[in-house]
């Protein structure tokens, strides 16, 4: 293929990068889909310790490229050029089962009941602080991957809120750089306000959506392992 996809933002792809390396950083064979059309280019990866979908989305130059393909988030990553906000797109791999099973574009409505970003940071935060601890206080001969998982489960799988999002969608955009603190004004002086962050459903899918990307995942069901230790 190797068409090359002009972005309209430099700053966003920085972030599109920093995104693919942390992929890369749960797992170094990371596939990631793509698909562009009307002037954005959105990418799907799936981190494989979090069973969710998470989602960045960048604006492109061109608003009449459209594209929709598999490739090496790794060899992504080495083609974007963050001088020229440009990139090359690499060549199509098979990509893993998930790939096939996106979120849907539309139908979407607002969730309410969702703890605002800095309540879901600290939900975060404990969560991995009685990991830990329950994980400390395993005698050693129980103290196997099994129970560990077992330990996970029972943490990540709790909901926020009054919501149905389990905690570990809230975990996944934490440890990705989506769930950031407060973001200063560009105005300098200005006072820091929070990021919006939102939760949204449509059909059997939640998506947990904030300024710097996001993560979607079916209410039911699915496929893959939850995280078993803290990120």
């Amino acid at each position: 293929m190797n068409a090359v996809l002009g972005f309209d933002d430099a700053r966003e792809v920085a972030d599109l990068a920093a995104f693919l390396g942390r992929l890369i950083h749960y797992d170094r064979a990371a596939a990631v889909r793509l698909q562009a059309g009307g002037g954005a280019l959105a990418v799907f990866g799936r981190p494989p310790s979090f069973e969710v979908l998470a989602i960045r989305t960048a604006r492109l130059v061109d608003e009449s490229v459209t594209l929709d393909v598999t490739v090496s988030a790794g060899e992504l990553l080495e083609s974007l050029d963050e001088s020229a906000s440009s990139t090359r797109v690499p060549a199509a791999v098979t990509g893993p089962p998930w790939v096939g099973v996106l979120p849907p574009r539309g139908g979407w409505q607002p969730v309410p009941g969702l703890p605002d970003p800095e309540g879901m940071r600290g939900a975060v935060v404990a969560a991995v602080a009685e990991f830990r601890s329950r994980d400390e206080a395993l005698p050693e001969q129980r103290r196997t991957r099994a129970e560990r998982e077992l330990i996970g489960r029972d943490i990540w799988s709790r909901t926020l809120g009054s919501t149905e999002l389990p905690l570990r969608a809230v975990h996944a955009a934490q440890s990705l750089g989506f769930l950031r603190p407060v973001r200063a004004l560009a105005a300098a002086g200005a006072p820091s306000v929070p990021d919006p962050v939102a939760l949204f459903a449509s059909g059997p899918w939640l998506r947990l959506r904030t300024p710097y990307g996001s993560v979607a995942l079916r209410r039911a069901g699915g496929a893959g392992g939850l995280s078993v230790s803290p990120a």
